[in-house]
């Protein structure tokens, strides 16, 4: 692939979006732990708003997104993905997270932030809504709720991370995704391994985030892939403290072929605060691949104005 650095696929992106390309940076923040936390800042103003990916994923994830919506912004690479450190204890949940979240936010913008977050950053944004009120002005929460795994999927993409966690080259990981079904068309296919691999010292090729590694060596022990049922009682009662406990709007974006389902909406509406609902027509892990456009519609319409 001839791509060059992270951003060599934003002129295209832009281009189809019919839009000018922003000022866009990495920026990067030495936690008190002495961990890394990375991300991208969109724009030359201070950020309004303060996107979290979903498991797996990283910043760049949004990139079509953050192009449609024209605003100042962070995509943040969350621990484990993307640029940022791994944990040592593998505690990838949004209670763990969100005070990462909260360091950037005190660190790189000079107002609350609406925070949007998908899968498992919705569960991290809510959990920093509760803990940081004073950081969150609107919680944008894409395709899950408490008790549903983030890190879950279909049998076929556990089965893809649970393979060789390193490769000869980009191509051949390329090709082994197609080959799964996975990644769409193949240039959206290269843009994703792309920007989700490192090169390593050896020349080998591999994953950036954490997960596939875990995945990886649990398949070789012959554990199961799955969220041990206990765990996942857990993650749910507290997700939902943190939804009950939020006070800001939360816009809630089901997309129609994800993992929640109505009576899953239903429940959040139940228990938050103050939630608005929409469904867009989309997966799970594709809100905003699939329909970067009314997402970052969406989104607008929940920023302040002076």
């Amino acid at each position: 692939m001839p791509e060059t650095d992270e951003f060599s696929f934003l002129p295209a992106q832009a281009d189809a979006a019919g839009v000018d390309i922003p000022a866009v940076a990495r920026v990067s923040l030495t936690l008190p732990d002495g961990r890394t936390l990375s991300g991208l800042r969109w724009g030359e103003a201070p950020p309004v708003v303060t996107f979290l990916h979903g498991a797996g994923l990283n910043a760049h994830t949004w990139d079509t997104t953050l192009l449609h919506l024209g605003e100042p912004a962070l995509a943040l690479d969350l621990a484990g993905h993307g640029d940022s450190s791994w944990r040592e204890d593998a505690a990838y949940v949004g209670r763990v997270l969100a005070p990462d979240v909260a360091a950037s936010i005190e660190a790189w913008t000079d107002r609350p932030q609406v925070v949007v977050g998908q899968s498992l950053g919705g569960l991290t944004a809510a959990a920093l809504a509760a803990s940081r009120p004073d950081l969150v002005s609107q919680v944008v929460i894409a395709d899950i709720t408490p008790g549903i795994d983030p890190s879950g999927g279909p049998a076929q993409l556990r089965a893809f991370f649970a393979g060789p966690t390193d490769w000869a080259s980009r191509d051949e990981l390329v090709e082994k995704a197609l080959s799964f079904g996975l990644g769409g068309a193949r240039e959206a296919a290269e843009r994703g391994v792309f920007l989700n691999t490192r090169v390593r010292e050896d020349g080998r090729v591999e994953w950036k985030h954490h997960f596939a590694h875990l995945a990886a060596a649990a398949a070789a022990t012959g554990a199961d892939l799955g969220t041990p049922d206990a765990v996942r009682a857990v993650l749910a009662s507290t997700g939902w403290d943190d939804i009950e406990a939020t006070r800001a709007p939360i816009l809630f974006v089901r997309g129609e072929r994800g993992f929640v389902t109505a009576d899953d909406a239903d429940e959040l509406t139940r228990r938050a605060h103050d939630v608005d609902v929409r469904v867009l027509p989309t997966g799970h892990n594709n809100v905003q691949e699939e329909d970067p456009a009314t997402l970052a519609a969406l989104v607008r319409e929940t920023i302040p104005r002076d």
